[in-house]
C-alpha cells in the first residue's frame, strides 16, 4: 500500500507541474463550469416554479442531488477521463505493451497515471451548492458525515463503470461515440431519480446506476434513506469493482500485442 501511494504521490505531482503550464486554460475551464452550473440552477428554478414540491423533493432538496452530481462531474474529469479514455490510445499505439511490462499492476497504472485540473471546478462547485443547500435545510454536521460513505460508494461504482467501458477498446478501438452516450445517461443524475416515470426509474437504479451516485447520497444526509439502500449501495459498488478487475483480465485474454 505505501508502495503504491508513493508512485501516485508521483503520478500525480508530474500530472500537475504539466498542467500548470497552461493556467488560462483552467481558468477558462472554470468559468465554462460556472456558467453550466447556473444554468442548470436556473432550470430547477423554472420547475419548481409550478410547484413546491416535486414528488416530495423541494427545491433545496433537489439542489443536494444536483451538488452530488457536480462533485462526481468534477471526479469524473479530473481522474476518470483523462486516464480511462488513454486507454483507446494505448491499444491503437501498441503502448499498452510498455504499461503490462512494468512491475506494477496495470488497472492501477492506466487508472491514475494521470491528474488533471481542469474537473477541480465542479469539485469545488459541487462543495458549495451542497454545503448552501444543507444549510438553508439546516442539516448539521452529522448529516453531512452520513453522506459521505454513499459518496465514496457512487464514485466506485462510476469508476467500475468507466473502466469496463474503456476496457472494450481491446476489441472496439473506437469506443468514443458510446461514452458520449454514457456520458447523456448520467446527466440523468441531476435530477432525483423519484421524478421520473416508474419504468425509467428501474433503469437509472439497476441498469445505468445513476441513482445510486446523486439520489442515494441525499436522501442519506435527508435522513430518507433506509438501511436497504445503503446496503444495496454496498453490493453495488463491491460488485462494480469486482467486475472491473475481472473484466480487465479477460480482455487481456484477447489483447495481441502490438508485437504479435
Amino acid at each position: 500500500m505505501r508502495k503504491y501511494l508513493h508512485i501516485l504521490r508521483l503520478f500525480w505531482g508530474t500530472s500537475l507541474a504539466a498542467e500548470m503550464e497552461y493556467r488560462a486554460n483552467f481558468a477558462i475551464s472554470a468559468l465554462t463550469s460556472l456558467g453550466n452550473l447556473v444554468g442548470s440552477i436556473f432550470l430547477f428554478h423554472l420547475l419548481f416554479q409550478q410547484s413546491s414540491t416535486i414528488q416530495g423533493w423541494t427545491f433545496h432538496e433537489a439542489l443536494l442531488v444536483m451538488g452530488f452530481f457536480t462533485l462526481l462531474e468534477g471526479f469524473a474529469n479530473t481522474v476518470l477521463r483523462v486516464n480511462l479514455s488513454r486507454i483507446v490510445r494505448h491499444v491503437q499505439q501498441g503502448t499498452l505493451d510498455f504499461v503490462l511490462l512494468k512491475p506494477i499492476d496495470s488497472q492501477f497504472w492506466l487508472s491514475t497515471r494521470n491528474f488533471s485540473l481542469w474537473g477541480l471546478p465542479d469539485v469545488a462547485y459541487g462543495l458549495v451548492l451542497i454545503g448552501y443547500a444543507g444549510s438553508t435545510l439546516g442539516l448539521g454536521v452529522v448529516d453531512y458525515v452520513s453522506a459521505v460513505v454513499p459518496l465514496l460508494l457512487g464514485v466506485v461504482v462510476l469508476y467500475g463503470i468507466w473502466f469496463i467501458l474503456g476496457s472494450t477498446s481491446i476489441w472496439f478501438v473506437k469506443i468514443q461515440n458510446v461514452t458520449y452516450v454514457l456520458k447523456n445517461l448520467l446527466n440523468a443524475g441531476k435530477f432525483p431519480a423519484a421524478i421520473y416515470p416508474t419504468a425509467l426509474r428501474f433503469v437509472f437504479t439497476f441498469v445505468v446506476p445513476v441513482a445510486f451516485l446523486t439520489t442515494v447520497p441525499a436522501e442519506v444526509m435527508l435522513g430518507r434513506s433506509g438501511w436497504w439502500w445503503i446496503v444495496g449501495a454496498v453490493a453495488f459498488a463491491v460488485g462494480m469493482f469486482s467486475a472491473s478487475r475481472w473484466f480487465w483480465r479477460f480482455a487481456l485474454r484477447y489483447y495481441t500485442s502490438a508485437s504479435s
